[in-house]
């Protein structure tokens, strides 16, 4: 096998480790465990996993079930630890890859924490953290995205006059993007509340105007927020289509140059 491969990519996963956390407060406002999902990828140095493969040795590996069992560790048994927010939850998770895999095997560790119960009117909330060893343990950053998946508003909005006389389902899903370096909690429940009063209450013509209104809402609504993507769609629109929508991405910059 040739020593030069440039596009040689090796990842160690674990998909979709379900586990009770504590996290803070559910979406009836109670603090305790609740259902979440951790996926983890480490991706490793160019053909890290070559002497595994050679061997046909595990051992030669990073090992999958010592890892599922040190995260498991974090919220079951004597070392289970209480957690503010799903971004300390990852952020330990991170910590622990690192800690069975040293500072040369990884160069960039990924954990999703995935809840379906954590935003009431959301149907998915996903937090993904990307890291290296240098960012997290050395410098404590970390790139940050959440999604907040398929929330559920009712508004008024068209343009055509049935559309003025009674609300509409719009689905809308809400991309955001942190600010390297920033690790100030964000209460994404509160974020949700707010985008819903102001947008449920509104009376748009465009679903253009919308997904801006909600765009600039996420935006302010803290200060580490940096990038926005918003997607509205309404499943109404159209008769023989599942839905028509808008999807738009801003930043800081564009409302600064208004």
């Amino acid at each position: 096998m040739s020593a030069q491969d440039s596009v040689a990519h090796d990842i160690v996963f674990i998909d979709s480790l379900t586990l009770p956390a504590t996290i803070g407060k559910d979406w009836w406002g109670r603090i305790r465990p609740q259902p979440l999902s951790v996926t983890l990828h480490l991706h490793l140095q160019p053909r890290y996993l070559d002497k595994a493969a050679a061997a046909d040795d595990v051992s030669e590996s990073i090992h999958y079930g010592h890892l599922s069992k040190s995260i498991l560790g974090l919220v079951d048994g004597p070392d289970a630890q209480v957690f503010d927010g799903p971004r300390n939850l990852a952020r330990a998770v991170v910590k622990v890859a690192f800690a069975l895999t040293g500072a040369v095997a990884v160069q960039r560790a990924v954990v999703a924490i995935k809840s379906e119960k954590l935003i009431p009117l959301a149907e998915e909330f996903t937090m993904v953290i990307s890291t290296s060893y240098t960012e997290e343990v050395i410098q404590g950053t970390e790139n940050l995205r959440v999604t907040i998946k398929n929330l559920a508003l009712s508004t008024i909005i068209g343009v055509n006059p049935p559309e003025r006389e009674a609300k509409q389902r719009v689905i809308v899903t809400v991309i955001i993007h942190g600010k390297p370096g920033h690790g100030e909690f964000i209460d994404y429940a509160s974020l949700v509340a707010r985008i819903a009063e102001k947008m449920s209450a509104s009376s748009y013509l465009t679903l253009e105007k919308f997904v801006m209104e909600v765009i600039r809402v996420t935006l302010f609504f803290s200060e580490t927020v940096d990038i926005v993507t918003v997607t509205a769609e309404k499943p109404s629109a159209l008769a023989f289509a599942q839905a028509a929508g808008v999807q738009m991405t801003r930043s800081r910059a564009a409302f600064r140059q208004v």
